[in-house]
């Protein structure tokens, strides 16, 4: 198993949302809205001028319990050229030694 982690701007949440939706191999996911602060805040092509007076960019994250093989399939679902999400975020990719139910 993998725990594929995604931070988006929220600009492309709803379209995220309806892509995983549709993703059988995505059983399930929930957004946690995090802020984005750095030297890179400025060179962000969706930098609205809230962003830029409170000094970051709302973003948000979700994590996603995939199967080892699914990962890359879901990666380029949500990477498609086409799609709004395409250069609004990025990933990471970590491996899970132990998950279950509390």
């Amino acid at each position: 198993m993998k725990i594929l982690t995604l931070i988006v701007h929220t600009n492309v949440q709803q379209e995220l949302s309806d892509r995983l939706r549709s993703m059988d191999k995505v059983g399930g996911f929930t957004f946690t809205h995090v802020e984005g602060h750095g030297d890179d805040i400025e060179k962000d092509g969706f930098l609205s001028a809230r962003d830029e007076v409170v000094g970051y960019i709302a973003r948000i994250r979700t994590d996603l319990l995939l199967e080892d093989n699914d990962v890359d399939s879901v990666l380029e679902n949500i990477s498609d050229k086409k799609a709004a999400i395409a250069g609004q975020g990025f990933y990471w990719v970590t491996p899970v030694e132990k998950g279950g139910h509390l």
